[in-house]
């Protein structure tokens, strides 16, 4: 695999409550269609960092890692599909075994499909997420069969948490980031492969003001795209490309609070942005702060307005939320739900 460097210079909600806008963009309104656990009876004591995609024939999967606990060498990723309003059962489709002597956990599996309609299954494997690596499966038959497990190149993670974006020349844009072995220095940058996961390339971005990991990806007229990543700040955290991501600006705060917690965010068909995160500030534990989920939407990625309240327990976590637009233009959400299981929804949005 050839490999290039690319160098850059630097108001309380009730659940389900509709908040409407008092601009003249006026969001849609939104309607939740389905809402529920997607695991039956979970073959294991914790889950989490769910990834969703669209199956034909109006098939989802869902993608997570799961075990006794974050970290151990025995957590595995595991996949889902809803079929005809029903979950299939738990299926192991990656692990960290290494030569069939050494174990790893494994790590935030991401499913994405190309447009050549080959599913990939990006997940990392190492002892944490500072020493993880990047391995990928691909899948012909949507996720009935997985290939070997290949191994990215080295200094490659690919897409660390959230899905990548496809250009309209079959680059593919991987949103990721990587973490100091002092646990201090936390850095996004891009990753660029060809439409058949070859050919790797790293574009880096100019971090020196934030401390940022997980970006996602929004894409906006005239090939301008937008990275919103997770922070040490309490902020959700923004950079801005207007050459389809060869170079970006510096980063800057958004309007939206974030307690040191994973977003994700999709383009709408219709124009608009939505965003999935924790409207809280961070606390004094890790997990302080999860315990609200809320929708955003925005037409400029500057201006957000909270939508909908999706989940709202002070002693709840509900956390690392996954989001994609179907063909029908229905939204689909996945999240971890207090690292018991994963939760499902589904959004129309008029």
């Amino acid at each position: 695999m050839r490999m290039t460097v690319l160098w850059k210079a630097a108001a309380i909600l009730l659940p389900g409550v509709i908040i409407s806008s008092c601009t003249t963009n006026r969001p849609p309104a939104a309607t939740i269609l389905s809402k529920e656990l997607v695991i039956e009876n979970p073959p294991f004591s914790s889950c989490h960092a769910s990834t969703i995609l669209e199956l034909p024939e109006n098939k989802r999967m869902v993608a997570w890692f799961g075990g006794p606990h974050e970290s151990h060498k025995e957590v595995v990723i595991y996949t889902a599909t809803l079929q005809e309003g029903k979950w299939s059962a738990p299926r192991i489709v990656a692990d960290g075994i290494i030569n069939d002597t050494v174990r790893y956990p494994t790590w935030n599996p991401v499913l994405f499909r190309s447009t050549n309609n080959q599913v990939a299954l990006f997940y990392k494997v190492g002892p944490n997420p500072r020493e993880w690596w990047g391995e990928y499966k691909t899948s012909n038959d949507n996720g009935i069969t997985w290939s070997a497990a290949h191994k990215l190149p080295d200094g490659f993670l690919g897409p660390i948490k959230n899905k990548p974006i496809q250009l309209k020349d079959g680059t593919i844009l991987h949103p990721s980031s990587t973490e100091s072995l002092d646990e201090k220095t936390w850095h996004i940058h891009l990753e660029k492969s060809d439409a058949n996961f070859q050919n790797w390339k790293k574009i880096l971005i100019n971090n020196d003001s934030f401390g940022v990991i997980q970006p996602s990806i929004l894409h906006y007229p005239n090939d301008q795209l937008q990275l919103l990543s997770r922070s040490r700040q309490n902020y959700i955290i923004q950079c801005w490309s207007g050459d389809q991501g060869n170079t970006w600006s510096a980063l800057s705060k958004t309007n939206l609070p974030n307690p040191n917690s994973g977003s994700d965010a999709v383009s709408l068909s219709n124009g608009w942005q939505l965003l999935v995160y924790n409207p809280l500030p961070s606390g004094k534990d890790w997990w302080n702060g999860r315990n609200k989920l809320n929708v955003a939407l925005s037409k400029d990625g500057q201006n957000w307005q909270d939508l909908i309240q999706l989940e709202n327990e002070p002693e709840g976590e509900f956390s690392y939320p996954a989001v994609i637009q179907d063909r029908e233009g229905i939204v689909h959400i996945t999240y971890t739900y207090n690292r018991k299981n994963i939760k499902y929804l589904s959004l129309q949005l008029k």
